[in-house]
């Protein structure tokens, strides 16, 4: 949350000449609401079970970059969908999402505690980020900028 998931996406898919989708953003699209809302009205499990939809959708449907919701790779399915393709995480100390985000309550897993629970969140997490990715770029102290061209380096692709 608040790593710069959507912004660098853009400018990667921008830089490589492809587009850019965002599984969060679809599911806004087809539920006409928040996530938060989502999570609110509906709960986490069946928040999952649309953002497990939407990510086979968009593997399976676009050929540009794709960014995953946090929360995605809790999936199996998911986490086995992802293997063999270039999947960058991107990581981020708590110190730079308080930040970036201000750990602020819109972000429905972070509502009480926020400090406390995202440090949480990244401990279960982290495992699967890193099981999932082939390639880490930390965020921390960088622009977006240096942060989509530390992802090209590390992924080895080229601009055009």
């Amino acid at each position: 949350m608040g790593v710069g998931k959507s912004t660098v996406g853009r400018l990667l898919a921008e830089r490589l000449g492809v587009g850019y989708r965002d599984t969060d953003d679809d599911i806004v699209a087809a539920e006409g609401r928040t996530i938060a809302e989502i999570f609110v009205d509906e709960g986490e499990a069946a928040f999952r079970a649309l953002e497990k939809a939407a990510v086979r959708a968009a593997l399976a449907e676009h050929r540009g970059v794709v960014a995953l919701g946090g929360g995605a790779v809790l999936d199996a399915d998911t986490r086995a969908s992802l293997a063999g393709q270039r999947v960058l995480y991107l990581s981020m100390e708590v110190e730079e999402a308080v930040k970036r985000t201000g750990l602020n309550v819109a972000r429905p897993l972070l509502a009480v505690n926020p400090r406390k629970q995202w440090r949480e969140l990244m401990e279960a997490r982290r495992h699967l980020y890193e099981e999932v990715a082939t390639a880490v770029v930390a965020t921390d102290g960088r622009t977006p900028e240096e942060v989509a061209q530390a992802a090209l380096d590390a992924l080895e692709l080229k601009q055009v």
